[in-house]
């Protein structure tokens, strides 16, 4: 179960187009901050999950500075209950344009840390998407994932 939910807490499902253009990102200046999880749609093979996160039961951030990115999800009830989850990671990213690369040095599931990662990155507002592969052929692991997330005010 942790090689599924470490990248970015894995939640499955088609996510309904956004009517509006995305702007690259210019600069990793105008990423830095940090950003909360609203949707994630995870796609394996030809089974999709979409998930519209409840933030009354769970909490995903991802933050960024110049040159390092970590997330962290957990559940609301302290780990107290049949929900209980923590997941985090954390490691270097480099933006070109549109293209978002992360190398995750550290993350609650080991298997994935070492491991580098490419996505598109599209921002609109205080919205930022992040899209792409995630293969870890060793750990069973081959999904598309889009992840949707609002910038912290």
């Amino acid at each position: 179960m942790k090689k599924i939910i470490c990248r970015s807490a894995v939640f499955i499902g088609t996510v309904a187009c956004l009517s509006c253009q995305h702007t690259s990102i210019p600069t990793t200046v105008g990423l830095v901050g940090t950003y909360r999880l609203i949707e994630a749609t995870t796609i394996r093979g030809h089974d999709t999950t979409r998930t519209m996160i409840d933030s009354s039961k769970t909490e995903m951030i991802k933050i960024f500075n110049d040159a390092y990115f970590s997330f962290f999800n957990h559940d609301k009830f302290r780990g107290k209950d049949s929900t209980a989850l923590f997941v985090s990671g954390a490691g270097k990213y480099k933006l070109d344009g549109t293209t978002y690369t992360e190398h995750l040095e550290y993350c609650t599931a080991r298997a994935w840390e070492g491991r580098t990662f490419t996505f598109d990155l599209s921002v609109r507002g205080d919205t930022l998407i992040q899209e792409g592969r995630e293969e870890l052929p060793d750990q069973g692991v081959m999904q598309t994932i889009k992840e949707i997330y609002v910038k912290v005010k």
